[in-house]
């Protein structure tokens, strides 16, 4: 049986002293608090967790104290992709061996050109094919500047192993369309708070949502009223959230994320650099949404 997905999970920030090492003390401060909220799980070393910015000791770290802090009923979520299939089998069986449940795999994006349909089915094949634990297709073209089509998100998801889709894009169409053409057993979540309620309309089970870290219960009321079919109040929650999720995501990004965690209460702290801080202007815009 495959894990069940459905729920807010958030994606979270990795935390960092000031000297921008990492402070595990803080990962797990934040996953006990975040954790007090009906969410499905955690994932760490998302995009917003600032996966790219880590070395591999630093990541086996973060796996490691996050499945410390997560208790079994809920969802650990590794994030594992690389830039070559040898580096995201690598990180992907890491995650495994500290306990992860599932990998969540970004398709590699350097070499733009030569990311064919062919090659990258071939590397997520490969991924499945050595993984111990299901495997997440994560299509992110705001970070990845590849915005991966509906053919090749299902040839890729015609393996046993892969089980779902968190998809950023925010293309409904196209998450219909892959919804549509797998099996039941092929669960898609939406990447973004900004298009929760329409994800769950094209029958998205649930979201990894960045905005879950500082508003999850304005997430997760947004898919209980959408269950409970009323869908006018999941519709105004879905209108309200959408400046504040604007300004962590698409705006200002992990900073600005990072920002609001310190502001109510959780630790965000510094992001690692070339990642720069929020100036006092953009802080105080940001304090005025939340």
């Amino acid at each position: 049986m495959n894990p069940d997905l459905a729920g807010i999970i958030p994606p979270l920030p990795t935390s960092f002293h000031d000297n921008e090492e990492l402070y595990p003390e803080k990962i797990r401060e934040n996953i006990n608090q975040l954790l007090q909220y009906e969410l499905r799980g955690i994932l760490v070393l998302g995009s917003n967790g600032e996966l790219v910015l880590l070395s591999e000791k630093e990541k086996e770290q973060v796996f490691m104290v996050a499945r410390e802090s997560i208790p079994d009923d809920k969802l650990m979520i590794a994030g594992t992709g690389g830039q070559s299939t040898r580096e995201t089998i690598t990180l992907t069986q890491m995650a495994a061996s500290c306990g992860a449940d599932l990998a969540l795999v970004l398709n590699p994006f350097y070499y733009k050109g030569l990311m064919t349909k062919e090659v990258l089915v071939n590397h997520y094949h490969e991924v499945a094919d050595s993984s111990d634990i299901p495997v997440l297709i994560y299509n992110m073209p705001g970070n990845s500047g590849m915005d991966m089509d509906a053919e090749t998100l299902l040839a890729i998801a015609d393996h046993p192993n892969i089980i779902g889709l968190k998809d950023s894009g925010g293309d409904i169409k196209k998450m219909e369309e892959v919804i549509h053409m797998t099996g039941d057993d092929f669960q898609v979540l939406a990447g973004g708070a900004g298009f929760l309620l329409p994800a769950l309309k094209a029958g998205a089970v649930g979201g990894i949502l960045a905005l879950a870290n500082i508003r999850a219960e304005k997430c997760l009321d947004i898919l209980s009223a959408y269950s409970d079919g009323d869908f006018k109040k999941a519709e105004d929650i879905q209108q309200g959230i959408i400046p504040l999720n604007l300004a962590i995501t698409r705006k200002w990004g992990v900073p600005a994320l990072k920002a609001a965690m310190d502001h109510i209460g959780l630790y965000g702290g510094a992001a690692r650099k070339p990642l720069m801080p929020l100036d006092p202007d953009m802080r105080k815009e940001l304090v005025e949404l939340l």
